[in-house]
């Protein structure tokens, strides 16, 4: 149950940190005509951080702890199968109870 609700929350934060990195600005003419002379605005400082990079950084902070969780959590259910207690036993081998000759 908490697993499921934890995957449901993962995949709804993914989507949203993909919409939020989509949204945001680029840096001045990093895109494919612009690969001249854009070394210096892709290393230099540009300025503070707006409030989009700042939310961006902490919901990447929640997605690498989330997906931690979730792969540490599903690896302690696969060692505990929930199911294995009410498996009935197997039959007995039927043995042959007619003297030998």
């Amino acid at each position: 149950m908490l697993y499921g609700f934890l995957l449901t929350f993962y995949i709804i934060l993914c989507l949203f940190l993909v919409l939020l990195i989509l949204i945001q600005k680029g840096k001045s003419s990093l895109g494919l005509g612009g690969m001249g002379g854009g070394a210096q605005a892709l290393f230099g400082g540009g300025g503070g951080q707006d409030i989009f990079q700042k939310v961006t950084w902490v919901l990447v902070a929640i997605f690498l702890f989330g997906s931690l969780t979730l792969s540490l959590m599903k690896t302690r259910q696969r060692h505990s199968f929930k199911y294995a207690n009410t498996q009935k036993a197997a039959p007995k081998p039927l043995t042959d109870t007619t003297p030998a000759k």
